[in-house]
C-alpha cells in the first residue's frame, strides 16, 4: 500500500524521513514506514500535520509508545506547529503491505 501524500506545504518529505527514524521494537529493523504502519501524511496550511496510521495488531503492547514517539517527531519537523496521530485499523494491516526491503530485513522472503 503507498502512501497517500496531501502536502501544500511540502512538509512531507521532511516528516516521512521523520517516521522512518521510528520502530515497532517488536519488529525491528524495519521502520513504520517500511512496515506500511503510515497509511496518510497530511498538511495543511498553518503547520498542521496529520498522520493517519495503523498498528499490527488491535491489541499492540506498545501502541502508546509507538504514537508518542510519532506524535513527537513529527511536531519537531521544521514548519510543523500542530502534530495530530490518527490510529486506524481500516484496513486492517497485512504483511503485504510491507515493503520488499522490510520483508527482506524480517526473513519473510
Amino acid at each position: 500500500m503507498a502512501i497517500i501524500i496531501m502536502d501544500p506545504l511540502h512538509l512531507a518529505d521532511k516528516i516521512q524521513a521523520q517516521l522512518e527514524t521510528v520502530y515497532d521494537p517488536e519488529l525491528r529493523p524495519a521502520n513504520i514506514v517500511d512496515l506500511g504502519l503510515v497509511y496518510e501524511i497530511i498538511t495543511k496550511p498553518g503547520g498542521i500535520a496529520k498522520i493517519v496510521m495503523t498498528l499490527t495488531a488491535p491489541g499492540c503492547p506498545v501502541a502508546g509508545e509507538i504514537m508518542n514517539e510519532v506524535q513527537e517527531k513529527v511536531a519537531a519537523v521544521e514548519g510543523v506547529n500542530e502534530a495530530l496521530v490518527e490510529l486506524t485499523f481500516d484496513p486492517a494491516w497485512t504483511k503485504d503491505m510491507m515493503t520488499e526491503e522490510a520483508k527482506l530485513e524480517l526473513g519473510f522472503l
